[in-house]
């Protein structure tokens, strides 16, 4: 009863929002130019969708950000891992991390586009980077906080080696940490999806920069929905294939 009566309440919170998004723009309260209401959005979505524009920019769109995150995610992990197991790596590293974890994603734009020039590449680099720090502490973090009894009885059963104690102890204890990062990470990239490609590399943020200089505010919110729906998704598929891999911890 405690869960229906929460989703009802939800299901509530959400109608009258909508209610009043819709009430605002047509007594004239806002400008519908600026502020379309909710029942402008199916025609302007059908209208995308006909013309061929949604499909190819939620394709590349998902381009960029499936490969984004995957590069980022690897190299986190491997670095992470590297620095969460061996106090050189870490010491080595660390002012680099502390003079170019601060610099912001978008800091890197002038870069990505001089390197890569307005192409997939750029915006796969911007996504890269805001994943590879998420990933990387939630990794090092991970490995480091493993249990050193484990790895001394690991070490006591013959795992003595750097690969045995990663792939027996560490990796397996440290997964649940590292899938934290990662599920943030995934959120993350879809927040940098937009901003990779608001320079004018195809997909769902080329497309409502485009749609803005033109006042389409209906087609933006297309896209704005668009991106929490696709997002939803892919969290939703995430956390089942977490709740799969890590089965044995219940």
């Amino acid at each position: 009863m405690t869960r229906l009566r929460r989703t009802v309440l939800a299901a509530l919170g959400l109608g009258l929002f909508l209610l009043v998004w819709e009430a605002l723009p047509r007594f004239g309260l806002l400008n519908a130019a600026l502020v379309p209401p909710p029942s402008a959005i199916p025609a302007a979505l059908a209208s995308e969708i006909r013309s061929g524009v949604w499909l190819a920019a939620v394709l590349s769109s998902l381009s960029h950000y499936a490969t984004g995150l995957l590069v980022g995610s690897l190299l986190g992990v491997a670095l992470g891992t590297a620095s969460g197991m061996f106090r050189l790596v870490e010491d080595l590293t660390a002012w680099i991390v502390r003079l170019i974890r601060p610099i912001p994603g978008l800091a890197w734009v002038p870069f990505a586009i001089i390197w890569f020039g307005v192409e997939p590449a750029a915006a796969v680099f911007i996504i890269a980077i805001g994943v590879f720090w998420i990933v990387f502490f939630a990794t090092q973090g991970a490995i480091r906080g493993v249990d050193r009894d484990l790895v001394e009885v690991a070490e006591a059963f013959g795992f003595r080696s750097a690969r045995a104690r990663l792939v027996k102890i560490l990796l397996p204890a440290a997964t649940p940490g590292i899938m934290v990062g990662l599920r943030t990470a995934l959120g993350q990239a879809w927040m940098a999806v937009v901003a990779a490609e608001i320079f004018g590399v195809p997909g769902v943020g080329q497309r409502m920069m485009q749609a803005s200089s033109l006042l389409a505010t209906d087609i933006v919110l297309v896209y704005m929905l668009t991106m929490a729906a696709l997002y939803g998704l892919i969290d939703s598929a995430f956390v089942a294939a977490q709740n799969w891999l890590l089965r044995w911890r219940t």
